[in-house]
């Protein structure tokens, strides 16, 4: 009777959202994908700790951030481009300004499009190959000191 009550119990926190799963991550209640700890080392040696949610399917990261009124200081959402490319991104549907930085593969900072324009159609791109992209609240960048060249890592 205790393995059977144990086991429920186990299979029960497994599959609820927000709680952690078998590897540790977790789950947003709101936008159902997973949370993972992220942090951008700065040039100056600075460490900002961020927990945002990764859009892995092609699903999730067509949606991206769409129709969100809010980001948490230190959360946004990651886009793992696998293989990398040279990104194209917009802001169709969006009311947050957001910061779109790309990320090379090998995780440092290519390029930050900063405070982008909410509803808007034009396109943000990377201009050259990126292995992912990382959205973030509009101006934090600037705020946290984000720069170019500086490493990502999760």
């Amino acid at each position: 009777m205790r393995i059977r009550t144990a086991v429920s119990l186990a299979l029960l926190l497994a599959l609820t959202p927000g709680c952690k799963g078998m590897a540790g991550q977790v789950t947003d209640q709101q936008s159902g994908l997973e949370k993972i700890p992220l942090s951008v080392t700065t040039t100056k040696g600075n460490i900002l700790k961020f927990t945002v949610e990764v859009a892995s399917t092609p699903e999730a990261q067509q949606r991206g951030l769409m129709f969100r009124e809010s980001l948490p200081q230190f959360g946004g959402m990651l886009f793992p481009l696998n293989p990398q490319r040279t990104a194209s991104f917009w802001m169709k549907n969006t009311p947050l300004s957001l910061d779109i930085i790309f990320i090379r593969k090998d995780g440092t900072i290519a390029r930050i499009a900063a405070e982008t324009v909410p509803y808007s159609l034009e396109q943000v791109e990377s201009g050259e190959p990126v292995g992912a992209v990382l959205e973030i609240a509009g101006g934090r960048a600037a705020q946290l000191g984000i720069q170019e060249n500086d490493k990502v890592s999760w």
